[in-house]
């Protein structure tokens, strides 16, 4: 509760005088009139359907329309398709199949039409380097995850990356298009030719891998089904060390990471040890369950949930601390509740086009030997040094680095690591 407690004595303080007026004006025949919990309408900001809640003031107006003569379409793996990969050894005919996963597997895929663009359609496995290079823009047709995938791949800062959200039943899609292009992609379309829409360039993080035993070779985690010799691996604490290689200089990772970097063991139930430099300042020890590091894009999705306070947790501090500044009477419990709870987690959001990396140690450990200064904290560059046994440092959710004992991981914001994307109105 300390880490916010300071915030709550500021936001009750700052609002106390506007509830007072509220409540002793003149005129007060009728209830008094709430001040308003944020800009917006309160904490549900974070959510909702796609583009329309990006952040204020971002974006910039293109100098003209946009007509690619060569996309690139990567739709998403269907469940179907999935069962289908995953039982490609069995004794399973097609129909068996189809009884197995059974209904609510749409295959849907953005159609574009034929205005003189020429259309590659790729799935996960086909979508590669060359691909991208290939193609004047790049369509991502899923979701969230899919749009992270279709990022991955494009280093060029001035190739942009658009997302439609083609199940938004299932899929919140806030990275993509708003739903209603889902079944009017051509008026998306129409929109490009004439220029109405704002390009977005999100920032990204950089990483940099040096140091001894280090393997710079990305690993998919969506190719990789969780089995027992995976497990076995984590708890075998004897490692063969011989492996190694011989310590090496930093080696820039040939992926960029648009939502977040996660840094801890494999194991969620052993603590991740690790040393940490915020903006080349000192090494400090600390176990937690691992650290999460974000940009203004992903301020909104893993980031936001490690840090979030609930209105249960912000009720025991105001009861604790006696912050009630007036009688039971006139005091609106839940308003207090809300805004605080509101304000505090608007606090945690910030605009993807800004060059900075928040930083969060998940539940650290303080004792004797090991300390968390700082819990959550916005920095320009961050290195990390391994302490760990079978740690991984994984970018996005999807792909995964080697992270152990004698390998050190710097993060940083690089202009040049920017990715473009598209902001329509709805």
């Amino acid at each position: 509760m300390t880490c916010y407690r300071g915030f709550l004595l500021g936001s009750c303080r700052r609002v106390a005088g506007g509830r007072a007026a509220a409540l002793r004006g003149p005129g007060a025949g009728g209830p008094a009139a709430r001040p308003r919990l944020g800009g917006d309408g309160g904490g549900q900001r974070h959510l909702g359907q796609g583009q329309q809640r990006e952040l204020a003031g971002c974006g910039s107006r293109p100098d003209g329309g946009f007509r690619p003569s060569r996309v690139v379409v990567v739709a998403k793996t269907t469940r179907y398709e999935f069962e289908q990969q995953r039982y490609r050894y069995a004794e399973l005919s097609e129909e068996d199949l189809k009884q197995l996963v059974g209904p609510g597997c749409p295959r849907r895929c953005v159609s574009v039409q034929n205005e003189g663009i020429e259309v590659r359609l790729v799935k996960r496995r086909d979508y590669d380097e060359e691909t991208v290079r290939w193609a004047d823009a790049v369509i991502a047709a899923g979701g969230d995850g899919t749009m992270l995938l279709a990022a991955s791949k494009v280093l060029d800062r001035l190739k942009p990356v658009i997302g439609v959200n083609t199940d938004p039943e299932r899929s919140e899609g806030h990275l993509c298009l708003p739903v209603r292009y889902t079944h009017s992609f051509p008026e998306a379309l129409q929109k490009f030719y004439r220029g109405e829409f704002r390009w977005l360039w999100r920032q990204r993080i950089r990483l940099y891998l040096e140091g001894t035993g280090i393997n710079p070779v990305p690993v998919d985690l969506h190719e990789q089904q969780l089995s027992l010799n995976q497990h076995s691996r984590a708890l075998n604490i004897e490692r063969v060390r011989d492996e190694r290689s011989e310590a090496s200089g930093p080696q820039l990772l040939p992926v960029r990471a648009l939502n977040e970097v996660f840094i801890g063991e494999s194991l969620s139930s052993r603590a991740s040890y690790y040393e940490i430099s915020v903006d080349d300042g000192p090494w400090e020890k600390q176990k937690s369950s691992g650290l999460n590091l974000c940009t203004g894009t992903g301020s909104k999705a893993w980031s936001f949930n490690i840090n979030r306070v609930a209105t249960q947790a912000v009720e025991d501090v105001l009861n604790i601390g006696e912050l009630l500044p007036y009688s039971y009477e006139l005091f609106d419990m839940v308003f207090w509740k809300e805004l605080v709870t509101n304000e505090y987690n608007k606090s945690l959001l910030y605009s993807p086009e800004e060059p900075k990396i928040l930083f969060s140690i998940r539940e650290p450990i303080a004792n004797r030997v090991f300390s968390s200064s700082r819990q959550r904290c916005f920095s320009s560059k961050v290195c990390v040094r391994s302490r760990c046994w079978d740690a991984c440092m994984v970018v996005d959710g999807g792909t995964s680095f080697e992270f152990n004992d004698g390998a050190i991981a710097s993060m940083m914001i690089n202009k040049e690591d920017e990715l473009r994307t598209v902001l329509l109105e709805q």
